[in-house]
């Protein structure tokens, strides 16, 4: 934990020429960056594997029709299908898995007073007027939403709105597109068209984690997270 903090403060010290105060922001900013190039490669072999995984769609249609008595054989025949075809259908996970290690790293970096037996001098840094350990609650509590750091806030979630917004359109589009719902012995599996109903709007809880970690946690998960959609954009064209 302390190297990565010395590395931070190092990084923030490059950059405060540049950004002042908000240098260590800044600094976390790059380093969602640099996590995210470092996961693309999974993030590409996720787009081939769902693009994948929407061209088997006719030929699951078919198990389903033969195996729709027979849930366990028609199970057993969707894997095969899988890897005869080499295609994982968990690919998709990989990309946000790899990141919850970066993402926990910063959260804890940021909710600790003390580092090494040292105070925690990343605390001190601050995002314009808002501190990068603080939370949005305390935001509130310092000058109210449109106070300094209260409007900090409404920046992000408004970041954040703009990319769900995005997002809930693409995965409609998407579901649209590609409407199966998993079946056994001919019926839809019960509660997944509640499921595929929510699953547009699982981007909009991206605004729960934000009001509620440290705001160098949630500068990631806004820079990660627009980011992916970007990335989303182009790769699924």
């Amino acid at each position: 934990m302390s190297v990565f903090a010395d590395l931070v403060q190092q990084l923030a010290d490059l950059l405060q020429p540049l950004f002042g105060a908000s240098a260590a922001a800044a600094a976390i900013v790059l380093f969602t960056a640099f996590v995210r190039l470092l996961v693309h490669p999974l993030s590409r072999a996720s787009a081939r594997g769902q693009k994948a995984r929407a061209g088997l769609q006719p030929k699951i249609a078919e198990l389903r029709k033969k195996h729709a008595k027979n849930p366990e054989r028609l199970q057993q025949a969707v894997m095969e299908l899988h890897t005869k075809e080499k295609v994982s259908p968990l690919s998709g996970c990989l990309p946000s898995l790899f990141q919850l290690p970066a993402f926990f790293l910063l959260y804890h970096l940021f909710s600790n007073t003390t580092i090494g037996g040292k105070a925690n001098e990343l605390l001190s840094h601050q995002l314009f007027a808002a501190p990068l350990g603080d939370r949005w609650a305390d935001a509130l509590g310092d000058g109210g939403a449109f106070g300094g750091a209260g409007l900090v806030y409404v920046g992000l979630f408004v970041v954040v709105a703009c990319v769900a917004a995005f997002n809930y359109g693409r995965t409609k589009r998407m579901m649209a597109a590609n409407p199966a719902v998993p079946v056994v012995d001919g019926e839809p599996v019960p509660g997944m068209g509640a499921v595929s109903k929510v699953m547009p709007f699982m981007s909009f809880f991206t605004l729960f984690t934000v009001a509620v970690v440290p705001l160098a946690a949630a500068l990631y998960v806004v820079t990660s997270t627009t980011w992916s959609a970007v990335e989303r954009a182009v790769l699924y064209r």
